[in-house]
C-alpha cells in the first residue's frame, strides 16, 4: 500500500507519511471525548466500506459537460480537482502554472500541489518549506490520516508584492461508480506585499457515498492580503472533514468566509495563528441545513502579538431534523496586548426537532484587551411573521424573507459584489426549497 500511495505523489509529500502514520497510531481517530469533536462522531462518519483510489485509475470527468456555469460577472480563473487530484484534461500533462497578472508584476502560480514539489525549482524548494509546517504541529488524527493518504492537492503562490486581478476559483467535484473516500491537500502561499482572492466550491456528482477529507494550508506574509471563500454543494450521501490552517504575519489581513448550502454531513475545523503584530482576521460563516443534515464548525483564533484583531461570525438556519454545532474559542497570549476580538454566533432553529449547539470561549492571558463574546438560539419572530402576514404576505414566504434576511448579514460581509450577490440568490433558492441547480449546469439533474 505504502508503495504505491508514493509511486504516485512527490518527494515532499512522501517524506511525511512516517510521521503522519506514527502520530495516527497514536491518537487514532478522535473521540467525542475530546472537547474539540464532542458534536460530531468521527469514528462513525469512517466506519463505512470506502474505496480509495490509491492506483490514481483514471475516473472519466468532462468538465464542460458535468459543470459548465460560472459565477456572472466573477471573471474567475477556473481550475478543477477531480476527487483528490488536479485535473488534466484526457490525462495529458499540461501546464500546472497560469500567469493571471502581467509579466511586471510576476507570475501567479496555480497547480497539482505533487507536480509543483517535484519540479526541482526554487518554488518547489519554497512549497516543500511550507507543505505540512502548519498541520504538523496540531496533534489531529484527521489530519494525521489526511497526511499519510494524500497524493495530490491544489497549490497556489503569490510572489512578493503581486496583486491578483481577478479571482481563482476551483471546483471540487466529487465523481465515482462506487462509494469513494479522497484525501485532498490544500496549499496557499502569499508572499509579502501580495494580494490573492480564492473561491473553493465542493459538488458531488455521483449518487454514491462520498467522505472527502480535506487540509488546507495558507501562509499570508507581511502585510500580505488573503480572502479565502469556501462554498459547499453536494449532497446527502457526501461526508466532508475539513481542517484549515492558516499562519498571518504582521500588517496582514485575511478574509475567511464559510457557506455551507447543501450538504450531508460536514465537520469544519478552521485554526488561525495571528503571529505579527498588527494582523487582522475576518471570519464569518453560514450554514442552511434541514432534513437529517448535520454542520460543525470549530473555531481556534491564537493572538500571539499585539495590536492583532480578529472578528468572527457564524449564522445557523435548522429546519427539519438538521443539527448544528459551533465552537468557537479565542486564546490570547501573554504579550498580545491591545488584543481587539469579537465573536458572535446566531442561530435560528425553525422546527422543534431542529437542534443547535454552540459553545463559544474567550482564553486571555493579557491584561489590556478588548475581548467580547456571545450566542443565541432561538425561532423567529412571531410579531414579524405576524405583520407581514397581514400585509398579505403567506406564511410560507414571510419565512423565507425573514430567515434570508438573517443569514444575510454573513453574505454582505463578503467584499467580492459578483460573488455576494450570486450568494444572495443561492441562499433564496436554498431556502425556498428549490434545487441548487445554475443554468448551464447538469449536476444536480
Amino acid at each position: 500500500m505504502r508503495e504505491a500511495i508514493d509511486s504516485h505523489s512527490s518527494p515532499a509529500m512522501n517524506a511525511q507519511r512516517s510521521e503522519a502514520f506514527e502520530r495516527f497510531a497514536a491518537t487514532g481517530f478522535p473521540s467525542r471525548k475530546a472537547e474539540r469533536y464532542r458534536y460530531t462522531d468521527i469514528d462513525a462518519l469512517f466506519a463505512p466500506d470506502y474505496g480509495i483510489n490509491l492506483n490514481r485509475l483514471a475516473i472519466p470527468v468532462n468538465t464542460k459537460d458535468v459543470f459548465s456555469c460560472n459565477v456572472p460577472n466573477l471573471s474567475t480563473r477556473l481550475y478543477f480537482m477531480a476527487n483528490d487530484e488536479f485535473f488534466r484534461s484526457d490525462r495529458q500533462e499540461v501546464s500546472s502554472t497560469s500567469t493571471l497578472s502581467s509579466p511586471q508584476k510576476g507570475e501567479i502560480v496555480v497547480g497539482s500541489l505533487r507536480e509543483l514539489t517535484k519540479s526541482g525549482s526554487t518554488l518547489a524548494d519554497r512549497l516543500t518549506e511550507c507543505y505540512n509546517r502548519l498541520a504538523v504541529s496540531d496533534a489531529d488524527g484527521v489530519t494525521a490520516l489526511n497526511t499519510m493518504l494524500a497524493q495530490d492537492g491544489l497549490a497556489v503562490y503569490v510572489p512578493r508584492g503581486v496583486h491578483a486581478e481577478g479571482t481563482i476559483q476551483v471546483i471540487n467535484l466529487l465523481r465515482s461508480d462506487v462509494d469513494l473516500m479522497v484525501n485532498r491537500r490544500v496549499l496557499i502561499v502569499v508572499e509579502e506585499d501580495a494580494e490573492a482572492r480564492l473561491l473553493l466550491c465542493d459538488h458531488a456528482i455521483d449518487d454514491h457515498r462520498f467522505l472527502a477529507t480535506q487540509v488546507t494550508e495558507a501562509f499570508v506574509g507581511e502585510h500580505a492580503h488573503l480572502d479565502l471563500y469556501c462554498m459547499e454543494e453536494t449532497h446527502a450521501k457526501s461526508t466532508r472533514v475539513s481542517n484549515v490552517y492558516i499562519r498571518q504575519e504582521a500588517g496582514s489581513l485575511l478574509r475567511h468566509n464559510i457557506i455551507t448550502l447543501h450538504n450531508g454531513t460536514t465537520r469544519n475545523m478552521l485554526r488561525i495563528d495571528l503571529a505579527g503584530e498588527g494582523a487582522e482576521c475576518q471570519s464569518c460563516g453560514c450554514v442552511i441545513a434541514d432534513k437529517q443534515q448535520h454542520a460543525d464548525n470549530n473555531t481556534l483564533i491564537t493572538h500571539h502579538a499585539p495590536h492583532c484583531t480578529s472578528n468572527q461570525l457564524y449564522k445557523y438556519v435548522l429546519d427539519g431534523e438538521a443539527t448544528g454545532a459551533f465552537a468557537g474559542r479565542v486564546l490570547v497570549k501573554p504579550g498580545a496586548q491591545k488584543t481587539s476580538s469579537q465573536m458572535t454566533n446566531q442561530n435560528l432553529t425553525a422546527t422543534d426537532k431542529a437542534r443547535m449547539y454552540t459553545q463559544p470561549m474567550l482564553e486571555i492571558y493579557a491584561d489590556d484587551v478588548k475581548c467580547a463574546h456571545g450566542s443565541t438560539v432561538g425561532q423567529l419572530n412571531d410579531a414579524a411573521m405576524f405583520y407581514m402576514q397581514q400585509r398579505g404576505i403567506s406564511r410560507k414566504e414571510a419565512r423565507m424573507l425573514l430567515e434570508n434576511a438573517f443569514v444575510g448579514e454573513v453574505i454582505d460581509r463578503i467584499e467580492l459584489a459578483p460573488l455576494r450577490d450570486r450568494l444572495h440568490y443561492l441562499v433564496e433558492k436554498r431556502l425556498r426549497g428549490e434545487l441548487q441547480k445554475c443554468e448551464g449546469c447538469n449536476m444536480c439533474r
